[in-house]
């Protein structure tokens, strides 16, 4: 038996890998299973139960990205929105959260830590050595050791290494920034605590909490003047239609780190005098609706960035700057919310349209004066504009699996992050979009054996992995129907690379503002669920491999090295449309 007399309150454990991450947010998550699959032992340390920062059941934010049908972020993003499309057709949140659980715990480089927070950080000459965490569950005390370390926090907990770092706005001088009107302050962007509806056959009333606000017509009247500046603005919204309550947001005035338990307090009262004051309106607008779920963590727009070796800026992204060392794109707007929030009379936020895609750079992802630290997600090295267009999560996804990758070549290189940018961008940039991330301004360049093949459908060689510019870029194929390379010579082959079809131009993966829904969201029908390839050996064709049940956008397929002068993809299923469309198809 334990008793006081021989045993401790509080464990203690000491780990240590290649790799660090703090944050368990989709960057967090993406930087984590990049570097594990590249060979590299990863921590990755969470605060919470689940993973997913905003996007998980907690939060339940959009996750959003570049704007435009054929610029939807793909990679490891992709990859989990059809793990999850797979597994839970009917979209329900909780089972959201096991999607990217499993995305981590699949890794076996992966040691996760979830309900641990960081509260320590040491270092030497100018590099972190160790972070200490906290786990509440276990009472246990760990301290983890890395040689290189990745901040993906959100609110830049690894600023405690002397990492420098921003909070707040510009003075609009500095960077020559005219679309940020107001500045030079520690004002930011608010947090956001969300609603969910149920549509209701019948109605039923709701009574709020006492300590709820109340709220009347006139508390969201809007001046006639905002509404024809000639800007395009977010308003709030108080009808239930297509709702996601972006706009019970509050904290921007004070300090969303320090002040987080007063701003999650502050937001459950709007947000429940907000439900009031709809509910119950005279006009019966919610009559066919019910809440069905509020949040109790609040989502977060804004708190820390940290300085790297170049910060992204307004100019660099409206005037689309093109930088050597792109790693991820945006293309959301630059959305700036007014750090008053929801007590603004008027807008809430200002939109500029900017390009979409538009390059992030390298240099942004890594620290200007800690030698081993990367960072990802809304806390990237960029101006308070520069982040208002990149904090999206979408975005965040790319730059965590940059972070990730970038880690991995440097490690194999024995470098630091910075000795990557200086000696090794090129490779970096070729392993991204071997792993289906695209990078703008350049496609992803073929294997040599594809480029060197005589083909039915050409599309297959340009490594242009998606619709664009209204080019079809692909292959169609109706079941038993194939596409075939060919060669003078023979070729020794012993792995193909395909990229599906997982129909980029829709929502359908993402998960909805409304949960109690009754539609089922099947796999893309275009996708290309069982196939075949054959290769024409000794004068027959010959099946070398065999996929069935693919729900995969990228997929990597090995079978015993075969030589021939003749392959051939041959589709056995959709996934219900009467073609299946492949836009890459690589022979290695």
């Amino acid at each position: 038996m334990k008793t006081n007399q021989n045993s401790k309150v509080i464990t203690e454990r000491s780990l240590s890998a290649d790799f660090v991450v703090v944050g368990g947010g989709l960057s967090g998550l993406c930087a984590a299973v990049a570097a594990a699959r590249h060979g590299v032992s990863v921590v990755l340390i969470q605060d919470r139960p689940m993973l997913g920062g905003n996007a998980s059941s907690e939060c339940r934010m959009g996750i959003m990205g570049a704007k435009g049908d054929n610029n939807k972020e793909t990679g490891l993003l992709e990859e989990v929105q059809l793990d999850n499309i797979y597994r839970n057709p009917l979209m329900r949140y909780t089972l959201w959260d096991d999607a990217m659980l499993n995305l981590v715990i699949s890794e076996p480089n992966i040691t996760l830590l979830l309900n641990t927070s960081v509260h320590d950080v040491k270092t030497e000459n100018n590099a972190i050595t160790t972070v200490k965490a906290w786990n509440c569950n276990e009472y246990c005390e760990y301290t983890v050791s890395g040689k290189l370390f990745a901040d993906c926090s959100g609110d830049g907990i690894l600023r405690l290494s002397g990492a420098e770092f921003r909070i707040g706005r510009e003075d609009a001088k500095e960077f020559g920034e005219h679309c940020l009107h107001e500045g030079n302050d520690d004002k930011t962007m608010g947090n956001s605590i969300l609603l969910q509806l149920r549509r209701c056959t019948e109605h039923r009333p709701f009574i709020p909490p006492p300590w709820a606000l109340k709220f009347t017509d006139e508390d969201f009247v809007v001046p006639e003047s905002e509404k024809k500046d000639g800007l395009i603005h977010s308003f709030k919204r108080l009808y239930p239609d297509n709702n996601n309550f972006w706009w019970i947001e509050y904290g921007g005035n004070i300090d969303t780190i320090a002040d987080a338990g007063d701003i999650q307090r502050k937001l459950k009262a709007i947000a429940y005098g907000v439900w009031d004051y709809m509910k119950n309106h005279p006009d019966g607008r919610c009559k066919d609706y019910e809440l069905d779920w509020i949040g109790s963590l609040p989502g977060k727009r804004e708190s820390t960035r940290f300085v790297g070796d170049y910060m992204l800026s307004q100019n660099d992204i409206m005037n689309n700057v093109h930088f050597p060392d792109v790693v991820a794109y945006g293309g959301w707007t630059l959305d700036d919310h007014h750090p008053d929030a929801f007590f603004r009379k008027g807008f809430l936020s200002t939109h500029d349209k900017a390009p979409s895609p538009f390059d992030i750079p390298y240099r942004c992802l890594y620290s200007k004066n800690i030698e081993n630290l990367l960072f990802a997600g809304r806390n990237i090295s960029c101006t308070h504009l520069g982040m208002s267009a990149t904090r999206v999560m979408a975005t965040c996804a790319l730059l965590g699996q940059a972070v990730g990758t970038a880690a991995a070549v440097a490690l194999h290189h024995g470098t630091t992050p910075r000795g990557v940018y200086e000696k090794h961008i090129a490779e970096l940039q070729t392993i991204l979009e071997d792993d289906d991330v695209m990078l703008p301004g350049r496609w992803r360049a073929v294997s040599p054996m594809t480029a060197s093949a005589a083909t039915t459908c050409p599309n297959l060689q340009n490594g242009i992995d998606r619709f664009w510019n209204n080019d079809d870029n692909g292959c169609w194929l109706e079941p038993q129907e194939s596409v075939e390379y060919t060669w003078d010579t023979p070729q020794t082959i012993s792995s193909c690379r395909f990229i599906f079809d997982t129909e980029l131009s829709t929502q359908g993966k993402r998960m909805r503002k409304l949960e109690a829904l009754p539609d089922y969201k099947p796999m893309p029908p275009v996708l290309t669920r069982d196939f075949h390839i054959d290769a024409f050996v000794n004068g027959e064709w010959k099946t070398v491999a065999t996929a069935k049940e693919n729900f995969h956008r990228l997929l990597r397929l090995s079978f015993p090295t075969v030589s021939t002068t003749r392959l051939r993809f041959v589709l056995d299923q959709s996934w219900g449309a009467p073609k299946a469309h492949l836009f890459a198809w690589d022979v290695l």
